[in-house]
């Protein structure tokens, strides 16, 4: 049991209120401490202000516990980055607070301290929030499972140490603690944190059950697929990691800027301070003296709205994606989505099921049987087939309540069909179902050619039938195509399948550019549409990931999706829904949006008071709280980004 707590607490990112070394009690306490010790020190603080004008004691001995409680962790932190000769934005914020002691302003720089600590206990909180899917994620990933032994026995073991293979019970209100097929029992089951499906699905035997998924009434016995490392609740803990550890160019440029301008601003706090007295006059110390503008302009001058404005948008929108069961691999991906200008779907397993729908039979002489006869005929010869073709004929028969033909003498014939004898009224005849070039090859007769549909033929001894098919298109392909032609969007369906079987998805679809290709054309294709003006690419299969790699953003189909197409996308759907497509687009349109907000709030508050505050028009108060009120509007004007809904 305490691998449980300790699998827990360092799972979850450290967070210090579930750390197993501590009480119940203890982490209650332990919860947002750096908020809580912030407030103490802001109501010791006013107390202070307060009793400055009638018990100055009072006063002096309160202004000395908010220096203890703000002042010695800054102080401390300070020092730790001197010692790695790291000049950040928090050793400009600690040293501005210790000059304003020098300078006979204890109260200012207490000020100072208090607002810091504040906006960066907030500044954690937005972080948190922003990180809330991955800790619940963390949080309800089991860490045992139920394992069933041959005798019937059954004892709890280590996620990390089931093998596969192995039996696991699984019962009702429990999460599924690995990738499992359900070999006894059913249940439904609650997928909403995996995929974003608030609807709860059946599984009985032989569905396949993902890791993380809440059994919600009955109970299950899965067989182990998947490995703890390999399963889909790691993978999707990866995925979210890799892609909130991965910094845009932006951000990237404003961290390595960050520590250049903190030297720079104290540097230029050392040059005001030295030269103010003999350029403007004025005297050293004092409130309108070189030392207290320079410690204002020091304050005014800080980014850290400007270092905060980028991150904490980037990780709400991506944990806003994920709760939607759209999973980003960086914040970068944002960015490239606005690039897109064209976006291009794989046909089969996208736009598409990857299932054939049988459209009818269709009798090609003048003299034929009866239909029931022939579509139990075929029938009666694709029970024995496994391909598309032979469920899409089995499903039609079956929806038309027409049972299968027993078919004497069957044979298969590799690449070109299906074959054997009927029994009809005491005569024997020869049936066969299979292609174009070999149905012909037995009868004379001319076969059209059709221009929009798969096709099969049936020959019941002279007469022929032609079988049209079709790809199923998916039920959200349609709708989800809509808004995407609403934004100006080039829209393309890419293919492998013969440019029949294209043609009817893409007329379906009202798809007007469609290319039936080879995948080293669809390679090429997606490499030119990419350089010509940004390319979002949708796929599911193996053959998929090199064009998803290639283009400038790729989305893969989760649920459907391979491995390999998954690994190469730059998104991932989790519940194959295309419909969210829209959204992303929305959420990257919204996050530049915010992202420029911040940047220009942040910058207005650093001009706006830095040459202001040196000619002494701002006073170190201001500048404290007009620098801290920038920075928590960052941050919260960041937060909207977490909403699932977009407004227009």
């Amino acid at each position: 049991m305490g691998h449980y707590y300790f699998d827990e607490f360092f799972a979850s990112g450290k967070e210090e209120s579930i750390s197993p070394f501590l009480t119940t009690h203890s982490r209650s306490w332990g919860k947002n401490l750096p908020l809580k010790i912030s407030i103490v020190s802001a109501l010791l603080l006013i107390l202070s202000f307060i009793f400055f004008f009638f018990i100055p004691v009072i006063s002096e001995i309160s202004l000395m516990l908010v220096y203890f409680l703000s002042g010695t962790p800054a102080l401390i932190a300070a020092c730790d980055d001197i010692k790695k000769f790291h000049i950040n934005i928090d050793l400009l914020m600690t040293l501005a607070a210790l000059l304003s002691v020098l300078i006979g302003s204890p109260m200012e720089g207490a000020l100072l301290l208090v607002l810091f600590e504040i906006s960066g206990a907030l500044e954690e909180f937005v972080t948190k929030k922003t990180h809330t899917g991955l800790i619940h994620l963390n949080q309800i990933a089991p860490k045992m499972g139920c394992v069933i032994e041959d005798d019937g026995t059954f004892f709890e073991q280590s996620v990390k140490e089931i093998a596969l293979g192995q039996a696991l019970l699984v019962r009702a209100g429990e999460v599924v603690p690995l990738d499992g097929e359900v070999i006894a029992g059913s249940s439904f089951v609650n997928l909403s944190h995996l995929t974003g499906e608030t609807r709860a699905v059946p599984r009985t035997v032989g569905d396949e059950v993902p890791a993380g998924a809440y059994n919600l009434d009955g109970t299950l016995t899965i067989r182990v697929t998947r490995r703890s490392a390999d399963s889909t609740l790691s993978r999707i803990i990866k995925l979210i990691t890799e892609a909130q550890e991965a910094k845009p160019k932006l951000e990237k440029i404003l961290d390595r800027f960050g520590s250049y301008y903190a030297s720079a601003i104290i540097l230029l706090f050392l040059f005001f301070t030295a030269s103010f007295p003999y350029l403007l006059n004025i005297p050293f110390l004092g409130v309108e003296g070189a030392l207290y503008r320079a410690l204002s302009f020091l304050v005014a001058a800080s980014p850290c709205a400007l270092i905060l404005a980028t991150p904490t948008a980037y990780l709400s929108a991506i944990s806003s994606c994920s709760r939607k069961g759209i999973l980003l691999k960086g914040g970068v991906v944002l960015d490239a989505l606005k690039r897109c200008s064209q976006i291009a779907f794989d046909k089969t397993g996208t736009l598409t099921t990857g299932e054939l729908v049988c459209h009818g039979f269709y009798p090609l002489a003048e003299e034929s049987i009866d239909d029931s006869m022939a579509i139990g005929i075929a029938a009666g010869l694709e029970r024995h087939a496994v391909h598309p073709i032979a469920r899409a004929v089995l499903r039609y028969a079956r929806d038309k309540k027409i049972d299968p033909i027993e078919i004497a003498d069957f044979q298969h014939v590799a690449g070109q069909g299906l074959e054997g004898f009927v029994i009809v009224k005491g005569k024997k005849i020869e049936v066969a179902i299979g292609n174009y070039g070999w149905i012909f090859s037995k009868n004379s007769f001319s076969l059209p050619k059709t221009e929009n549909h798969i096709c099969s033929y049936l020959l019941i001894e002279t007469t022929i039938y032609q079988i049209t098919f079709t790809d199923m298109v998916r039920k959200s392909a349609e709708k989800a195509l809509q808004p995407l032609k609403k934004r100006g969007l080039k829209l393309f369906m890419l293919t492998g399948d013969n440019e029949k079987s294209g043609k009817s998805v893409a007329s379906l679809l009202d798809l007007t550019l469609f290319h039936s290709l080879k995948p080293e054309e669809k390679l090429e294709h997606v490499a030119r549409l990419s350089k010509e003006g940004g390319l979002i690419m949708v796929g599911d299969g193996v053959n998929d990931g090199p064009a998803l790699a290639r283009a400038t953003v790729g989305i893969a189909m989760g649920k459907v999706g391979s491995a390999t197409a998954i690994e190469a996308a730059d998104v991932v759907l989790l519940q194959d829904d295309l419909e969210l497509i829209d959204f992303l687009l929305n959420k990257a349109d919204k996050t530049i949006r915010i992202l420029k907000q911040n940047l220009t709030l942040a910058l207005l508050v650093i001009v706006g008071t830095t040459m202001p505050a040196l000619f002494g028009f701002v006073p170190l108060w201001a500048a404290v709280v007009l620098h801290e009120g920038g920075t928590l509007l960052v941050g919260l004007n960041s937060l909207r980004l977490l909403k699932n809904r977009e407004s227009s």
